[in-house]
């Protein structure tokens, strides 16, 4: 017997037929759903905090304006995600005319991202500092990516999307996909190559 703390949760197309219908409620439902992985999708490409933050309030204000328009040809999932990753590449083209982010900017690494910090903290003081600084010079390399590259390589390696998931979300062949992860892969073990000789 199922009692009223135990409903089963909505799956999306309901929930997205119910704010078509004028639901607010069913459309917070979607974003605390789809919140956590699109904070970590739009924070591995800003790599600040604020900006994530205030990314992700402009890209759940724009699905919820455009939602009446979303017609399920794709699943939802994969609608979120575009919206989350065009919104935040033309951000960073914006940042880029205005400034080039410091990567001194404390906030800028992601070893002192709270999460990040929880999973690599052991005891052994040694092991912290090697995966501090390997994490360090990670992200340093991770920001000299194109945009392009920097999404394939947050999607399909940080996140685990298979290439089809990252075909339909960026609009491009499954080939493409492969071809800029190849490209970014080099590019970062030549980074990571270079900071290891200096």
């Amino acid at each position: 017997m199922t009692t009223e703390l135990e409903t089963p949760p909505h799956n999306d197309q309901e929930l997205v037929a119910r704010t078509q219908g004028g639901d607010p409620r069913a459309f917070d439902e979607l974003v605390v759903r789809y919140s956590p992985r699109l904070y970590g999708l739009v924070y591995h490409m800003t790599s600040n905090h604020e900006d994530t933050n205030d990314l992700l309030q402009d890209v759940f204000s724009k699905a919820y304006r455009s939602i009446c328009n979303f017609r399920g040809k794709s699943s939802f999932y994969t609608w979120m995600h575009s919206i989350a990753v065009n919104m935040t590449i033309n951000f960073l083209k914006k940042r880029n005319r205005r400034q080039h982010p410091s990567l001194n900017d404390p906030d800028s690494r992601i070893e002192n991202d709270p999460d990040f910090i929880a999973a690599t903290s052991k005891d052994d003081p040694t092991k912290e500092v090697s995966v501090h600084e390997l994490q360090k010079k990670l992200n340093a390399a991770m920001q000299k990516l194109s945009h392009e590259h920097r999404i394939v390589v947050t999607m399909f390696d940080i996140q685990g999307m298979p290439h089809a998931e990252i075909s339909k979300i960026l609009g491009v062949s499954e080939g493409t996909v492969r071809s800029r992860l190849f490209y970014a892969h080099r590019q970062l073990q030549n980074f990571l190559h270079e900071f290891k000789r200096s």
